[in-house]
């Protein structure tokens, strides 16, 4: 069974002679323990998928279903504890915040998700893995552009999230640290047993992917 599917979803905004459809009759799936990636240029409609995906916004029409519940009419408090307990976002921007240390970061999680967090064992599994384990005194602004992704990813595994929703994970980064980000989401997908669904334009991800679908004018399709 799909951890995450969406149903004939179309987001509409505005209306009349204003009216956009961002979204039209989306139908995508993706499991567990595999990397997908959507691809398309700028105002293909990825950034709405990944709200939408994400559940930071509702569609128009349609179902959006995580781990087998239809989370497309659920409430704000509903979809903020789906967000804290099963979804965990890599922001382009990093997100981490800029006047705590690394290790501050995951102090942090524990503030707002008191349970259900990977053990300080495996944390420390998880950094080494990733290589930051070194730096966890550090702030964001001592770090490189690979090593703040990497401290995000790490953070965003910390709540132990079923699935990885990243937006343009690799944009700002060559193609040496790209080939580093998109071994490490693969080694993610299949060492950890998550969904991890890259939203990007960037080609250089295609071979570390299980399934690519291209959105283009709000529709989808899939072509691996």
């Amino acid at each position: 069974m799909a951890i995450i599917e969406l149903k004939n979803v179309q987001k509409v905004y505005g209306t009349g002679a204003a009216q956009v459809v961002a979204l039209k009759n989306i139908n995508f799936k993706a499991n567990l323990g595999e990397v997908v990636l959507i691809m398309g240029p700028s105002g293909a409609g990825k950034s709405t998928f990944l709200t939408i995906a994400g559940s930071l916004q509702k569609p128009t029409t349609g179902e959006v279903i995580v781990n087998g519940q239809n989370i497309a009419r659920i409430s704000a408090k509903a979809s903020d504890h789906l967000r804290l307990m099963q979804l965990g976002f890599v922001l382009q921007a990093y997100n981490l915040v800029p006047f705590l240390k690394i290790r501050e970061q995951f102090e942090l999680v524990n503030k707002v998700k008191k349970r259900g967090n990977i053990s300080q064992e495996k944390l420390q599994e998880l950094l080494k893995q990733l290589g930051i384990n070194s730096l966890l005194d550090k702030y964001p602004s001592e770090l490189s552009g690979g090593q703040q992704q990497r401290a995000a990813i790490a953070r965003a595994l910390y709540a132990n999230p079923q699935i990885l929703l990243a937006d343009e994970p690799t944009a700002s980064l060559d193609s040496e640290n790209v080939a580093e980000v998109g071994q490490l989401f693969k080694n993610l997908a299949k060492n950890y047993n998550k969904s991890v669904l890259l939203v990007t334009h960037d080609p250089r991800l295609k071979q570390y992917a299980d399934h690519i679908y291209e959105m283009m004018d709000g529709n989808i399709k899939q072509e691996i």
